[in-house]
């Protein structure tokens, strides 16, 4: 670092400062820092030394606290855009999993006697959930997409997602371990392999949804704090 120019010091500060995924934050430091090269060779055929050329180049191209926050809201915008697919994909693709293992189900020809009266209705409810969520990542992928021009706050839209998603898997995983377990007790459905398999996907992708919500959640803040700090300038020199 200490022979690293005017330009390799500004975008390491920019790296620090980003949170969000590897790849569009990759992208987005590439882009500043070509743009950055471009600048000082232009400022070094004006004859000017290099260190001298890179300094004015980033002095132009601004501070990281005046540039951080948008290079911030659009990791945001990223992280936001790959919870929606996310949820899109998997959650169609779960809830026809588990419609096929329960209707092969080997269940007991008392199960309609053993099963409570609630466990039709609370199933239905299970299924609305799923349903609707796979609407709201719908709506969200397209807000993120071909919609992210017209939405005014895409921020608080990428933390109402993650938020979203954490209530929303927290309560179908509940009723999920409600549903396994009053339709034959929980050992006959440890005892049906398909079940099982079935059970530990949808473990992982619940894993893999929160992670990305937690994603999304720290790229908010992320996006709100380098907000806050940049106004803080501003305020001060009002």
């Amino acid at each position: 670092m200490g022979n690293a120019g005017p330009i390799d010091e500004y975008v390491a500060s920019m790296r620090h400062a980003l949170r969000g995924p590897g790849g569009a934050k990759r992208d987005l430091l590439t882009e500043a820092r070509d743009s950055l090269l471009d600048a000082a060779e232009a400022y070094e055929g004006e004859d000017l030394p290099r260190t001298e050329a890179e300094r004015l180049a980033v002095a132009d191209f601004g501070t990281v606290p005046e540039v951080a926050p948008g290079f911030q809201e659009e990791l945001a915008v990223s992280q936001g855009r790959r919870t929606a697919a996310l949820l899109f994909l998997s959650v169609p693709l779960t809830a026809l999993m588990w419609a096929v293992i329960w209707r092969m189900f080997p269940e007991s020809p008392h199960a309609a006697e053993i099963k409570p009266v609630w466990f039709g209705p609370l199933a239905r409810v299970v299924d609305l959930l799923q349903l609707g969520v796979g609407v709201v990542g719908a709506a969200a992928l397209v807000a993120f997409g071909v919609g992210v021009r017209r939405v005014r706050r895409p921020v608080p839209l990428a933390r109402w997602l993650g938020v979203f998603v954490w209530i929303e898997t927290s309560l179908v995983g509940a009723l999920g371990l409600v549903l396994a377990a009053a339709a034959r007790g929980p050992e006959g459905f440890a005892e049906y392999p398909p079940g099982v398999a079935a059970a530990l996907i949808s473990d992982l992708v619940a894993v893999w949804q929160l992670y990305s919500a937690t994603r999304c959640l720290r790229c908010t803040r992320a996006a709100s704090a380098l907000s806050a700090a940049g106004r803080e300038p501003a305020l001060s020199r009002s």
